[in-house]
């Protein structure tokens, strides 16, 4: 068993599987839509129109990139506003052509450079949250490395969350917390432990509903298994009445009940 920061570790990890590795795995006929009709076009975010299975989605997914160069033009997976408002742009798409919605969640957080803030970061991320609390169509999301404070909240306010076995989620990073609250990055470790940002953390406390096994991680059967449980939690979804007053419960329950018990699949 690995511990927390170690978690964090592996969840950074050049060797993991990106969000287009997942794309191109999972769904088939993905054709990237590009651009938020204000500003321009962000690299850290990949969305477009896919099918799994039989069944046509809208999938959103944060791309860290994997040589050097990518990973400089997709901002490392740390999306500007205009990518969160391309992705609100899908997300009114979908809803208007009954697509549910794939999101795949893997940012250390959003990007904090002055023209992001000028552009409106906040406001983008909020927005986003806004939109997927009214959305009448089934939304999961999917986090395969970091989830990244708001950076990766922005596209999580979905039906179901899921968390590949050595995901994190937090509010902020362990080198983060620990500069704030012991002026020490050094601290790390320290502050990974405390913030249970782990996806058996993420289950106990209500924010997960599940945990994906990493055994055979980026090989066929991983993406078959995680291929499967996709379309039949979609339509299972697609079959619910009431979606957006279960979506507002799920969240306002967090943090309520006690421990929980932690299932795999």
């Amino acid at each position: 068993m690995l511990s927390p920061y170690e978690r964090v570790r592996e969840a950074r990890s050049g060797k993991r599987p990106t969000a287009t590795d997942y794309i191109s795995n999972l769904f088939t006929g993905f054709t990237e839509l590009h651009g938020d009709r204000l500003f321009g076009d962000d690299g850290a975010i990949v969305g477009g129109i896919a099918y799994l299975g039989s069944m046509p989605v809208t999938v959103i997914a944060i791309e860290k990139g994997k040589s050097a160069e990518e990973r400089k033009r997709r901002s490392f997976g740390s999306p500007s506003p205009e990518g969160y408002r391309k992705a609100i742009r899908l997300m009114r798409q979908a809803e208007k052509f009954g697509r549910p919605i794939v999101a795949l969640v893997d940012t250390s957080g959003a990007y904090s450079g002055l023209g992001a803030e000028e552009r409106g970061q906040g406001m983008a991320i909020s927005e986003s949250l806004y939109i997927m609390s009214s959305l009448c169509v089934p939304i999961i999301s999917i986090f395969i490395g970091e989830g990244g404070s708001g950076g990766a909240l922005a596209l999580s306010l979905s039906d179901r969350i899921w968390m590949t076995e050595n995901a994190v989620y937090s509010v902020i990073s362990p080198e983060g917390c620990a500069s704030i609250l012991w002026k020490d990055p050094s601290k790390a470790v320290l502050a990974a432990d405390s913030l249970r940002l782990t996806s058996e953390d993420g289950k106990s406390l209500g924010i997960v509903d599940a945990i994906l096994s990493e055994e055979d991680l980026g090989e066929k059967p991983y993406y078959d298994r995680i291929r499967r449980r996709l379309r039949d939690e979609l339509e299972l979804l697609e079959r619910e009445v009431d979606l957006v007053e279960k979506r507002y419960g799920k969240f306002r329950k967090i943090g309520r009940d006690s421990v929980r018990g932690i299932d795999r699949w």
